[in-house]
């Protein structure tokens, strides 16, 4: 076949398709909206799929979405793997991608046995295959195959497609009022909200309504994200729930509410009917799951949602000393009390880094303190006792390193999240970071949802 194309000719399912009737062994190289596509086929079997929009964050969704099926990727091995395989640059791939780099690392330092890994890479492959067999216009190219590619496992790959497809068509039932996963829901604050016709909402889902998407919700929720977006419809179609655009960059991947039906304009009951006839929701009695695996690998256990992995519930208001007069700190307290207010310090010498960082965190559910006298950090630290640290790596008098060094060697922050906020993007200096205890690494400059995945990724 071809070696090149494009999509309108072709479409990618329809090439896909061809790719395993004729048992190609080939890495499908595809190009749409600024996002790319590599994936890997040997003998007309998907080995792995990756696309360039946020590889790593797709991956830490998924690892903490199977939690119970891969326990031993807790936060401090997903924290140590995105320090050392992460890249600053998704424009281009290298030979083999750095997330499908993690899973073999993951593997070998005996995080995952073969068939858990089989298990996160077919979930992977399954959620770019969903985007990819979206894609309208665009081009392909089929390239040499890597040799040197670990093989874990291999998928089927119409099978793959069918279960893209039936996934996509529950989307589908609820795109009249939503488009894609990402987009965002914001709570209004009306009387349309006291509508007493609408089902319950879980009591802390309100508290994370403030940029995190759909997709994200979900795993904060510990939940599925049809069944929340279910739960959710019926506020959407009132009007007391707004949907936001995706950020960016998952702009750029395709519209779920494409042309695979007809809109539906049923009610949420018919909607909600249509859905749960599906596999997505969890029933009594689930129907017997087919794997996508391949020969003899080893089948899919279905999800079980775990109540220990919901962000903790604590209706007392938190209470925190606002009298600090000292211009070096300043506390924010969020007046919410629904929910625990998790409290975050963030350590800077640049006001104009501090006032950036408060501003993003306004409106959430956190106490803010901001401290821009590094050598005083330490003893503040002690006595606000935060549940992360935001920690500026550059400071006069101390650096961010040393500092860190520091706050770990007290027993009280052994396991408090410090995450490095720094315009350095050296591999060197992230190694380093891992060395000193650091948990993660935010880049200057950066966005509002940037800090906000970050800070979720530690305290959700």
């Amino acid at each position: 076949m071809k070696n090149t194309g494009t999509f309108t000719k072709l479409p990618p399912a329809g090439l896909l398709r061809q790719l395993s009737n004729c048992y190609e062994t080939t890495c499908l190289q595809a190009f749409s909206n600024s996002v790319s596509w590599l994936i890997y086929i040997e003998q007309g079997k998907i080995i792995y799929a990756t696309h360039s929009v946020e590889p790593f964050d797709r991956l830490e969704r998924q690892m903490r979405r199977l939690h119970q099926q891969i326990p031993l990727v807790d936060n401090e091995v997903r924290v140590q793997m995105r320090l050392v395989f992460e890249a600053e640059d998704h424009d281009h791939f290298p030979n083999q991608p750095p997330e499908y780099e993690a899973i073999n690392w993951l593997v070998t330092e005996q995080h995952l046995l073969p068939t858990q890994a089989t298990l996160l890479i077919q979930e992977l492959v399954k959620e770019v295959i969903e985007w990819f067999i979206l894609i309208k216009t665009g081009t392909y190219e089929l390239a040499e195959p890597i040799h040197d590619l670990t093989k874990i496992c291999q998928l089927d790959i119409n099978t793959v497609i069918e279960e893209c497809q039936n996934q996509l068509q529950n989307w589908r039932y609820l795109g009249r009022y939503i488009s894609s996963p990402y987009q965002r829901p914001y709570l209004l604050v009306s009387s349309k909200f006291q509508d007493k016709r609408l089902p319950p909402l879980k009591e802390n889902i309100t508290n994370w309504m403030k940029g995190f998407s759909l997709r994200h919700l979900a795993i904060i929720m510990n939940q599925d994200e049809l069944q929340l977006a279910l739960s959710l419809y019926p506020y959407i179609v009132k009007g007391s729930i707004v949907l936001h655009e995706p950020d960016p960059p998952f702009d750029k991947l395709p519209k779920t509410n494409g042309s695979l039906l007809p809109f539906s304009e049923d009610s949420t009951e018919s909607v909600k009917e249509k859905l749960f006839i599906s596999d997505v929701a969890l029933s009594k009695d689930p129907p017997p799951e087919t794997s996508i695996i391949s020969e003899n690998n080893v089948a899919v256990e279905p999800l079980v949602t775990d109540i220990a992995d919901l962000p903790p519930d604590d209706l007392q208001p938190e209470t925190v000393d606002s009298k600090i007069d000292a211009d070096s700190q300043k506390v924010k307290v969020n007046p919410r009390t629904t929910q625990k207010t998790y409290k975050i310090i963030s350590v800077d010498d640049s006001p104009t880094i501090l006032k950036e960082i408060s501003r993003y965190l306004e409106d959430e559910n956190f106490t803010l303190v901001t401290i821009n006298e590094p050598v005083k950090a330490v003893m503040s630290i002690i006595r606000h006792k935060p549940d992360l640290i935001l920690l500026d790596l550059n400071m006069a008098g101390i650096d961010g390193y040393e500092l860190c060094r520091i706050i770990r060697n007290n027993s009280l922050f052994k396991n408090i999240p410090i995450i490095f906020v720094t315009s350095n993007k050296g591999i060197i200096d992230k190694v380093k970071a891992r060395f000193v205890g650091a948990s993660g690494y935010l880049t200057k400059p950066f966005t509002r949802a940037e800090l906000l995945k970050m800070i979720f990724m530690h305290l959700a």
